[in-house]
């Protein structure tokens, strides 16, 4: 997936505003599991029950759009994308595993696989890991690329250091050192308890994408940053 163009670069208080609604309205509607669309009316009586002035709120600007109008186009796309787009492009582990097995013989990798990290029946080869890796492989025209940094990302500049972030990502290309992209690869299949695990993945790339936006409004060093996640039992 890649950003909306339309939701980029809105100031941390629209987002704020976003995860407030979402906890205190819901996620989803009761009964059916549907992704919520919230109702102004619902918003208001949510939010003034946390002291939030809604009709400021409401009046607010973010570019040529009043915050009414981008919120609802917002919680609108959200649940559009993560239906037409999402949820059907999440695979389970019968399907992962087909997929690798199709790509691995295509493409003949010159790595070896990592495996998962379960244990008996369920110890298989890390499949969304090993498409990653492997498709990398086939498209970077022999250049260098870290398919498993055990080490922090860190940014130079004219032989000295400008920024080490805080976190070991899963890959860097070309190297951790000045890289181009970094990313996070999660794979949830063959487990029933994934909850906490999810949470953390959305609070390790946060803290990375944190760090360098950081990094990009200050030294104007551009990373780009991808999150690469599955599990159909996820949704």
């Amino acid at each position: 997936m890649k950003p909306n163009n339309t939701f980029l670069k809105l100031p941390k208080t629209f987002w704020a505003s976003v995860r407030l609604i979402s906890q205190e309205v819901g996620y989803t509607e009761r009964g059916t599991g549907r992704i919520k669309v919230p109702s102004s009316e619902q918003i208001r009586t949510k939010l003034q029950r946390c002291g939030v002035d809604f009709d400021r709120l409401q009046n607010q600007r973010f570019g040529s759009k009043k915050f009414e109008t981008l919120l609802d186009d917002y919680f609108n796309y959200r649940a559009d994308i993560l239906y037409s787009f999402v949820e059907p492009h999440l695979m389970d582990g019968k399907r992962a595993r087909q997929t690798f097995e199709v790509f691995f013989k295509k493409l003949r990798p010159s790595r070896q696989v990592p495996m998962n990290k379960q244990t008996g029946e369920k110890k298989f080869p890390a499949y969304l890991t090993g498409l990653v890796n492997m498709l990398i492989e086939a498209n970077s025209q022999g250049l260098p690329c870290d398919y498993d940094p055990q080490k922090l990302t860190t940014i130079t500049r004219d032989g000295l250091p400008v920024r080490t972030l805080a976190r070991r990502v899963d890959g860097a290309f070309p190297s951790s050192i000045n890289p181009v992209a970094i990313w996070e690869i999660k794979e949830y299949y063959y487990t029933t308890t994934f909850g906490s695990r999810v949470a953390d993945g959305i609070y390790e790339s946060l803290l990375d994408g944190l760090e360098l936006e950081e990094l990009k409004e200050h030294e104007n060093i551009d990373v780009k940053h991808y999150l690469m996640v599955d599990a159909h039992d996820t949704w």
